[in-house]
């Protein structure tokens, strides 16, 4: 009971140490043309009497089916079919569950959970019934409820994470983690969980090489790594040994990314409407765009707003094929699959012009 007790507390100090940050509209909205995504409505079917509780983490494997991190009375892992049928639930009552923020799938379809509450990333095998690496190092039980520190976390502690938000993967199988709410760093691991290198320190930043809070980030083939600054209102570009390259500041305030699969991979991001919804956020957030790899915006689709297929605080996306997005909302307790809309063919056979042959 202690043990329960402490985590409770613990999750309320947590949340309560999250900063207040600016949000930012993107410049991009007024050209970035309407893409046409529609909404599946009640695609994904949850267990009968069970709910979904904060949406922090979604992400989908080769076979289309689609996995669900939430925050609730405890954090929950849940898989659905590729027709959004509940499978299962993962990692029920697992002591690296407390506090959750993102989950993704590697190219092997391990499933790699990211917990701010714990402080670790763990890697689950395929179908979720085995641990198969943990990086990070959960605070002691028997220290008692504590608020994770604000900082400054050691630099020389490259085995220990400060409130992780997000994990990826190069094509080497090399692991990138965002580290985080009171770490400012992206840190790089071989993929046997050995420590290379840092971007970033535990000081808040704002020029190149220093972040505000990275909430996310996405490697590309290429091994360049794409980090969501969120506090910076920017997408820093990284190449894949941690240098920088460039920045997007032109769509808005970065709350999360996604890199889609496929030769011409595409980058999307969402301009989140911040938590509680301030007065104005609605007017100027709530969008998700897409872009080139190189930062050209192709086009932008969704709006803030309680009601589906309106977006609450959209917290992750997965884009493994970019024609479908599966959208993970903090506010609205739901995740939403969008398809985008064909384009229509014209079959009608052009006229010939006067004189033709």
């Amino acid at each position: 009971m202690k043990f329960m007790q402490s985590c409770a507390v613990g999750a309320v100090l947590l949340a309560g140490t999250i900063p207040a940050l600016p949000q930012s509209a993107a410049i991009a909205y007024n050209t970035a043309p309407d893409l046409d995504y529609r909404v599946v409505p009640n695609f994904f079917q949850t267990p009968k009497g069970d709910y979904m509780g904060e949406l922090q983490g979604v992400a989908t494997n080769s076979k289309g089916h689609t996995f669900a991190f939430f925050r609730g009375p405890q954090t929950r892992l849940w898989e659905f079919d590729a027709n959004g049928k509940f499978v299962k639930e993962i990692g029920k009552g697992f002591y690296g569950f407390l506090f959750a923020h993102s989950v993704r799938v590697d190219h092997d379809d391990n499933i790699w959970t990211v917990d701010e509450g714990t402080n670790v990333v763990t890697k689950f095998n395929p179908d979720g019934t085995r641990v198969l690496m943990v990086i990070g190092h959960r605070p002691l039980s028997a220290d008692g409820p504590y608020a994770t520190p604000k900082g400054p976390n050691p630099p020389d502690e490259k085995y220990t994470l400060c409130r992780p938000t997000d994990v990826a993967w190069d094509p080497q199988g090399n692991i990138f983690i965002s580290d985080g709410y009171c770490n400012n760093r992206v840190v790089k691991y071989d993929r046997n969980g050995r420590y290379l290198a840092q971007n970033g320190s535990e000081k808040v930043g704002h020029g190149e090489n220093e972040y505000n809070l990275p909430h996310g980030l996405q490697v590309d083939h290429d091994g360049n790594v794409y980090v969501a600054d969120r506090g910076n209102n920017r997408y820093v570009v990284l190449d894949n040994n941690l240098k920088w390259k460039t920045a997007y500041t032109n769509v808005g305030t970065a709350w999360s990314d996604c890199i889609s699969e496929g030769k011409h991979q595409y980058l999307f991001v969402t301009n989140s409407n911040p938590n509680g919804n301030p007065p104005g956020s609605w007017g100027k957030t709530g969008q998700i765009y897409k872009m080139e790899l190189d930062g050209t915006v192709i086009g932008k689709f969704g709006h803030a707003g309680k009601m589906a297929p309106n977006f609450q605080v959209v917290h992750m996306m997965d884009c493994r094929n970019p024609d479908q997005l599966v959208v993970g909302e903090i506010e609205s307790w739901r995740m939403q699959k969008f398809v985008l809309k064909p384009q229509p063919v014209n079959l009608t056979p052009a006229k010939k012009k006067k004189g033709s042959k």
